[in-house]
């Protein structure tokens, strides 16, 4: 068992760092007020060649696993980009592992190389107003018509449509009541978000306002039979292959923006002085900083070994949801402390610490909320009966 990072895993991190350090905090603190996609920040990431970090390498990826983009996710939230920075490049980062699974060699060839230059973002169109977690009970539907699907329906919280040309779209080709299982029916496409028949409406919201959410309403896109990814009506299994990654990762940003809020908890409580003391030095500041900083270090071990559980091809769906608890209420706690850490000047939008308690909400919500987690690991682990 060694815990120790390789040489290849540190020089990530510090180059990660390195990018990130032309964008500090008064970047972010900029995004946040006044909005507007980091496109900058997008192109000086996918310029230093992580966008493709765990992509394979024929397609212009580094061919690296999602331990290295773990890697690579923690020390960007980390640098002070928190959700902000993170949200603005996920998808290129392991949202297309669908189609490195399933895809054709045509796809891949087709799909990849742009999305990992930067030339090309994506987003990721599942969600819908009226179903939400239940996935298999969507209602857009892709009806066959000779070389061609015409996609209708509504999705909703889907990141990033105000700048993206191509979405990942998972719709219903044959109706729920045919088919034998409810996860039956279900098709994936990766194809072109053409605003002649999508309206992209953003959603106002609490924080990350430089990362677009949105309600898309689709009105017969045309979609060519070429972008199905996999077989027709397997498109929930395929998505599927996306969300260990997903949690893992979103585990990564949540540790990584912990850390930056405690960080900059512990510098003011040694500068900011009050009765002749730093208050730092009283045990009401130090405990609760403390304590933050074990939960964040064993949540950062739980990233790490789902991580290593996917890369060696391990289930590792049990590893993955505790890694995104676990590691999104050691956020939440971080933020919160830090807030209180700088007492009125905690909600102070210049300290930062606000905006980060802000994004920490988003890391309890999305993409899964807590208690299906609780429900998936009584069930999955525990064998206890399935409550839903």
């Amino acid at each position: 068992m060694n815990f120790s990072l390789s040489n290849e895993q540190r020089a990530i991190q510090d180059g990660v760092r390195q990018v990130c350090s032309d964008f500090p905090a008064e970047y972010w603190l900029d995004r946040d007020r006044n909005g507007g996609f980091p496109l900058d920040f997008h192109e000086a990431i996918a310029r230093s060649g992580y966008l493709g970090v765990c992509m394979p390498e024929a397609y212009g990826g580094a061919g690296l696993g999602i331990t290295e983009a773990a890697l690579m996710v923690e020390a960007l939230s980390g640098s002070g980009a928190g959700m902000s920075g993170v949200s603005a490049i996920h998808m290129n980062i392991f949202g297309l592992n669908p189609v490195v699974v399933f895809g054709t060699e045509a796809q891949k060839q087709r799909i990849l190389p742009p999305l990992i230059a930067g030339k090309e973002k994506a987003c990721f169109a599942v969600t819908e107003p009226n179903t939400g977690l239940d996935t298999t009970r969507l209602k857009t539907f892709a009806r066959r018509d000779g070389d061609r699907y015409l996609v209708t329906g509504r999705k909703v919280w889907i990141s990033t449509a105000q700048v993206t040309e191509k979405m990942l779209l998972l719709a219903r080709t044959t109706p729920i009541e045919q088919c034998q299982k409810k996860v039956d029916g279900l098709s994936l496409f990766y194809t072109n978000l053409d605003r002649r028949y999508v309206d992209v409406r953003e959603i106002e919201k609490m924080g990350r306002k430089c990362v677009d959410s949105n309600e898309l309403f689709i009105d017969d896109l045309p979609v060519p039979v070429e972008d199905l990814i996999g077989v027709e009506g397997q498109g929930f299994r395929n998505i599927l292959h996306g969300m260990n990654p997903e949690r893992t990762l979103v585990g990564a940003a949540a540790v990584g923006l912990g850390r930056a809020a405690l960080a900059r908890a512990a510098s003011y409580a040694n500068e900011r002085v009050v009765f002749d003391r730093p208050i730092g030095k009283n045990q009401g500041i130090q405990h609760p900083l403390a304590q933050c900083w074990m939960d964040l270090e064993a949540a950062w071990l739980m990233v790490l070994h789902s991580a290593w559980k996917y890369d060696q091809g391990l289930a590792c769906g049990a590893e993955a949801n505790a890694a995104k608890y676990l590691a999104a209420e050691a956020c939440f706690r971080a933020c919160e402390a830090a807030v209180l850490t700088h007492g009125g000047f905690g909600y102070a939008k210049e300290y930062h610490v606000e905006r980060y308690f802000r994004e920490a909400m988003l890391l309890r919500i999305a993409p899964v909320s807590m208690q299906m987690i609780f429900s998936f690991i009584a069930e999955k682990v525990l064998g206890l009966p399935r409550s839903y």
